[in-house]
């Protein structure tokens, strides 16, 4: 990957790197959301009877945070890259990634929820 400032590279457009980083802050704010949820699942829900679900919930949403944060960041420096190459956009795999992730998390949580009650 071709990292700013290397020869070769062009200055984009303000705007576009400007945009760049506002979405890379918006997947820093759905990791602290995540984050924020693992946190709230292991020191507020109820046992939910079985043992260890909260903190495999729990662990589960922050796993999803450290993959949005990550995958946020390599994101922005594929794109920011891409931009000063003037080059294609990399694929984006992210959001997929983020909404299978939900959709396990959902799953464990109501088999979770139906056995454990």
């Amino acid at each position: 990957m071709t990292e700013p400032g290397t020869e070769g590279d062009r200055e984009p457009d303000y705007r576009f790197t400007l945009a760049n980083e506002r979405t890379f802050l918006s997947w820093v704010r759905t990791a602290l959301g995540l984050l924020a949820a693992g946190v709230a699942v292991v020191q507020f829900a109820p046992e939910l009877g079985i043992a260890g679900a909260r903190t495999t919930i729990g662990l589960l949403f922050v796993a999803l945070s450290v993959a949005s944060v990550v995958g946020g960041l390599l994101r922005w420096r594929a794109v920011e890259a891409a931009m000063r190459r003037d080059g294609p956009l990399p694929p984006v795999r992210l959001p997929f990634l983020l909404a299978a992730g939900l959709a396990v998390l959902a799953v464990v949580v109501g088999v979770t929820v139906v056995l454990g009650g």
